[in-house]
């Protein structure tokens, strides 16, 4: 009778058991939460745990929390089947198993299972001294977030918390995971990256920044005005034509395809460079189809406006305003400082935005510059009300509009602002005159520039 191969048992077993599990944890599950929700909260459960798990797995290799004894299917060294076997346990089955368990203990659950399971991998997974080290890591940086993402998201709660997490996790398969394929595919290293001069890698770095900011813009946009983020799943409430979206249909697609592009070019690896172009077919093809029969079916004639406005992917030079209402601009009048933002506003040509003098605003007194759009549904004070005025001159000024929008760059820039004499300071309403004799409150309109 002929042995069994150990690695090809154990190697199979993972796939086995896995498939297993989710069948048990979907029979568990019953009437649980709905297709939906779920689908949502494992694909991002998913998404954040592939490229965390990947790179755990090559540190645990490095810092020798255990190696793998295996041969073909791998990435960085890491079995493939192994991988997604445990990115699965981590990600769908216990959304499927503990729904309504606190993500603690689940993570308990998880380290116990992984007590008995890792030990009976060998000999394709040798364990080192300190195993326990990486799978604390693996679980805190894993585990519990994917689950906390997915949560939030089946929840539908901490939307600005759970753009957070999904940026980090798209942006993980982005620049690492798919990079990472590609490079072991055909064998050209990171290596061909920092060999290079500290200038060059300054400069790659500098170009990269660009479309890294367009997808990062594009996806607060999405927070902001559109109440929901870039996940099919979890997709905006409202639609969004504002920020970048007032110049080019498909910012974060834009983003995705340049970032691969030149990283292909930095690496000098063509495939890396053509999954870029292929994203961007993909994106021109079946991505778009879909995604315009859906956006036609959520919003209607104002996506088939827009539609018909803003090019999908090359950006136009001025701002697209879906209607004749202006968004406002509340400048102080008795500051100095302020009128001077107001005059400099004006000779540049903003368009589909009114300036007007803070002192006749129409409820309340006001300590900064104030945007306030033309729904009523989004006020903006200071350093963003700027930038947000910005975004109504051109491609260039909305590109710096993105840059100070960014979470820590805005608060950083309004410190420095208040310092430099541009501190809050409160601008008395003057009353409304109701005589009609008398010359209404001063207002300049974009079309007088």
């Amino acid at each position: 009778m002929i042995a069994a191969d150990p690695y090809l048992v154990v190697r199979a077993s993972s796939i086995y058991v896995t498939a297993l599990l989710t069948i048990a944890a979907w029979l568990w599950h019953g009437k649980g939460s709905g297709a939906r929700p779920l689908i949502a909260g494992s694909l991002l459960a998913f998404a954040w745990n592939l490229p965390v798990l990947l790179l755990v797995n090559v540190a645990a290799q490095r810092f020798g929390w255990w190696q793998f004894d295996a041969k073909g299917g791998l990435l960085l060294g890491v079995p493939v089947d192994f991988l997604l076997a445990w990115i699965w346990l981590w990600s769908v089955v216990p959304l499927l198993a503990f729904e309504a368990l606190a993500i603690g203990a689940i993570a308990m659950v998880a380290l116990a299972f992984d007590l008995i399971v890792m030990p009976a991998a060998a000999p394709v997974l040798r364990l080192g001294p300190l195993w326990l080290v990486g799978e604390v890591v693996a679980l805190a940086a894993g585990l519990v977030p994917g689950l906390l993402l997915a949560r939030m998201t089946m929840r539908d709660e901490r939307l600005p918390e759970r753009a957070v997490l999904q940026v980090i996790a798209f942006s993980g398969m982005t620049l690492y995971v798919l990079p990472a394929i590609i490079i072991e595919a055909t064998g050209v290293g990171w290596t061909r990256l920092f060999e290079r001069p500290t200038w060059q890698i300054c400069v790659i770095i500098q170009c990269l920044a660009v479309p890294a900011i367009i997808g990062l813009s594009a996806v607060q946009e999405f927070v902001t005005r559109g109440a929901g983020t870039p996940v099919p799943y979890d997709p905006p409430k409202r639609i969004v034509t504002t920020g970048l979206y007032a110049y080019v249909r498909n910012p974060m697609q834009l983003s995705a395809v340049l970032l691969l592009c030149l990283l292909g070019l930095a690496l000098q690896n063509v495939w890396l460079a053509g999954a870029g172009i292929m994203a961007h077919i993909y994106s021109v093809g079946l991505a778009g189809w879909d995604e315009d029969d859906d956006l036609n079916k959520r919003f209607g004639s104002a996506w088939t406006t827009y539609r018909r406005g803003v090019r999908a992917w090359w950006p136009r030079v001025r701002p697209w305003r879906p209607d004749g209402r202006d968004d406002l601009l509340y400048v102080a009048e008795s500051c100095g400082m302020c009128s001077e933002v107001g005059r400099w506003f004006q000779h540049r040509g903003v368009h589909g935005l009114e300036i007007v003098a803070a002192e006749h605003h129409p409820s309340r007194a006001l300590t900064r510059i104030t945007y306030e759009s033309s729904d009523g549904a989004y006020t903006a004070s200071g350093i963003e009300a700027v930038a947000r005025a910005l975004e109504h001159v051109h491609i260039g000024w909305a590109l710096i509009a993105c840059v100070l929008r960014l979470p820590v760059v805005r608060p950083l820039t309004q410190i420095i602002v208040d310092a430099s004499g541009g501190e809050p300071r409160r601008i008395a309403p003057r009353p409304v005159i109701s005589d009609p004799s008398v010359a209404p409150r001063p207002v300049i309109h974009s079309t007088d520039l």
